[in-house]
């Protein structure tokens, strides 16, 4: 089963044009350059559900942090540590 896991966006580090952005976004203090094309309108401080490296919809923070403990309590968390 794949999940999408809630993170944050803290930076917009890249838009090559309209439709193409890239960003930073922190999954409980583990970061990860996350693509953002499918969000336009996702802004630094909203939260992002992603899915293989693509935000694929914005939440509130309510149902991001219900969701990340969750994920916390499964232990799934270390999957993504690894490379920034």
């Amino acid at each position: 089963m794949c999940l999408a896991i809630p993170g944050k966006i803290t930076a917009i580090s890249a838009q090559l044009d309209d439709a193409f952005r890239m960003g930073s976004v922190s999954f409980g203090g583990i970061k990860k350059e996350v693509n953002l094309s499918m969000v336009p309108d996702a802004q630094v401080g909203d939260y992002v559900l992603v899915h293989v490296g693509v935000a694929i919809s914005v939440v509130d923070e309510a149902e991001a942090m219900k969701t990340f403990e969750y994920i916390q309590k499964l232990g799934e968390l270390e999957e993504l540590g690894g490379s920034n």
